[in-house]
């Protein structure tokens, strides 16, 4: 059975799913034991990187008019309770401040409202 956050997630990756303009990805970031050596095997981006990332392509205007780009997107999911992590608030301001879009959806709404903001 899916905890609320998994579920979260699967709720917004249909709803904004549907739009050519975005690609979503899940990014499980972990660590388990190989189970032939044991050693522990890590996953994922990086620790403290987002639930789901991907891209929001806008077209450029003026001096390159029709040029389309990808902006990279992370969103951490949390539920109305779920606490950000500092390792996942640095992953956050650092996609931010490269200019892509980053933050925490606590709702598909909240998920849909990222998305629609364009870095300046």
């Amino acid at each position: 059975m899916a905890n609320a956050e998994t579920t979260l997630q699967q709720q917004i990756r249909l709803a904004i799913g549907t739009s050519p303009e975005i690609r979503i990805f899940r990014n499980q970031v972990g660590s388990l034991p190989d189970p032939r050596t044991g050693r522990l095997v890590t996953f994922g981006l990086v620790r403290g990187s987002a639930d789901l990332i991907g891209w929001r392509t806008v077209t450029i205007t003026q001096a390159m008019v029709g040029t389309r780009i990808a902006v990279f997107t992370s969103i951490e999911v949390k539920t109305p309770t779920g606490r950000i992590r500092p390792e996942q608030q640095a992953w956050l301001d650092a996609v931010t401040q490269a200019g892509g879009l980053a933050g925490i959806a606590r709702s598909v709404t909240d998920a849909q409202a990222l998305l629609s903001n364009l870095p300046t």
